[in-house]
């Protein structure tokens, strides 16, 4: 069965010539779609934004920020990560190879106490997700929960550890293309029938998690969203975590990273354990998943700009990956102030990366492209199987909703969607 490769492209930074013909060209090409006029579910772009570089009015590359904006407005891509962020510009040294670059929310690899601190040519290895829903359902106080958590996190760097030395055991040989091309750090300069041992020691080992929210409101009957004792709480257990994986760093001399996992599958399966262990609860176990990382529930009525505000200081604490995205209910092509106001936004709260959503169908009949709601506004076309529907799940896109899994669909049905045409006042 054939599979596109998850691909991502980051752009936006190169202020050469051909840099930004290149840019320029594949912004447009995104616009424009597959060879029917298909938005293109991979590879993911991903603009970095960056002061002095293309953020401003008098910036090199300006215009073809706004040319992304354009583009996003259209087809969902690029998505956008913060070099100014404060956890990402500590790296930064003006260099190419400084600059922050991201798979998605799945991959975010910079800091390295084996080697340079640099996103090229490295990677994560393993990631283990905590459910930590099922730790608040089985623990009487935070105190126990705590405590749980404790054990579980140490069980996951172990397993990762033990993930590690597996993975070692292998030659380069085993995989020619990455480490004979130099797509790795220095992959090519093994030996066939070298093991990875040391080299994958530039990589990084991650302990995820998923349904901060519904933890909380086991925890203490409210989430991050609508509570600050509850964010306060959220911000502690996250600290904690990211904290242990900054302690197993320094025991193992591997990179352990906190990833905010990016739960398209794992948030429905999360969420049938806990509830075939201990049946419905409401605002835990009542939907059909958990709510991905550190976000606020999607069916939570929030403005954008508080949603942002909420969610933008667990970037800093998720260092293998995290992404905060805001729904919109129109037709963002006709507003393209608004995204920008959107992603300024984004920056100026300390978002590492980020992305809007909104609708992008179109109709296999004529092509047209558009908010289509129960029938084609060109040509008149109802038959559903015949609309295509592209929705974003976290930071990458996904086909038409007929194809999703129950807990996609749910989530998506449930998710409040921010006003277009407020959005621009709402999040200054």
């Amino acid at each position: 069965m054939g599979q596109v490769p998850f691909i991502s492209v980051n752009l936006g930074t190169d202020t050469s010539k051909e840099g930004r013909m290149i840019t320029k060209n594949l912004l447009l090409a995104t616009q424009k779609g597959l060879g029917g006029g298909e938005t293109p579910i991979f590879p993911i772009i991903v603009f970095k934004v960056k002061n002095g570089v293309n953020f401003n009015e008098g910036d090199p590359n300006y215009d073809l920020y706004r040319l992304s904006l354009e583009t996003t407005s259209k087809r969902l891509f690029p998505n956008y990560v913060f070099i100014d962020a404060p956890f990402n510009l500590k790296y930064y040294d003006g260099t190419p190879q400084s600059e922050i670059a991201t798979m998605g929310c799945r991959t975010r690899t910079i800091s390295n106490v084996n080697g340079k601190e640099t996103p090229v040519g490295r990677g994560n290895l393993s990631f283990t997700t905590v459910n930590l829903p099922l730790l608040a359902i089985e623990s009487k106080s935070v105190e126990e929960f705590m405590e749980k958590l404790d054990h579980y996190v140490d069980l996951s760097v172990r397993q990762l550890y033990e993930r590690y030395l597996y993975q070692a055991k292998k030659t380069a040989s085993h995989f020619k293309f990455l480490y004979g091309q130099g797509v790795f750090w220095n992959g090519e300069m093994l030996h066939p029938n070298q093991k990875l041992t040391e080299i994958l020691k530039q990589g990084t080992l991650s302990v995820g998690f998923v349904g901060l929210a519904e933890t909380l409101v086991q925890l203490i009957g409210k989430h991050h969203g609508e509570s600050e004792e509850a964010f306060q709480l959220g911000y502690d257990i996250l600290s904690f975590m990211r904290k242990k994986m900054d302690c197993a760093t320094e025991q193992y001399g591997m990179n352990y990273t906190l990833l905010a996992t990016p739960a398209e599958s794992f948030a429905g399966k999360a969420l049938r354990k806990a509830r075939s262990k201990h049946g419905v609860i409401k605002g835990v176990t009542d939907r059909e998943y958990f709510t991905n990382g550190f976000h606020v529930p999607v069916y939570y009525p929030i403005r954008a700009i508080d949603k942002i505000k909420r969610e933008a200081p667990f970037h800093e604490l998720t260092n293998a990956g995290h992404i905060t995205y805001i729904e919109l209910d129109g037709d963002a092509s006709k507003n393209i102030d608004a995204l920008d106001t959107i992603v300024r936004a984004m920056q100026k709260h300390g978002v590492g990366y980020g992305s809007i959503n909104h609708p992008v169908d179109r109709c296999l009949d004529c092509n047209h492209k558009g908010i289509i709601d129960s029938e084609c506004p060109k040509c008149g076309n109802h038959d559903e199987a015949k609309i295509e529907r592209i929705r974003r799940i976290t930071g990458y896109l996904v086909g038409t909703l007929d194809k999703w899994n129950n807990s996609k669909r749910y989530e998506e049905k449930d998710r409040i969607k921010h006003n277009l045409v407020q959005g621009t006042n709402e999040s200054r």
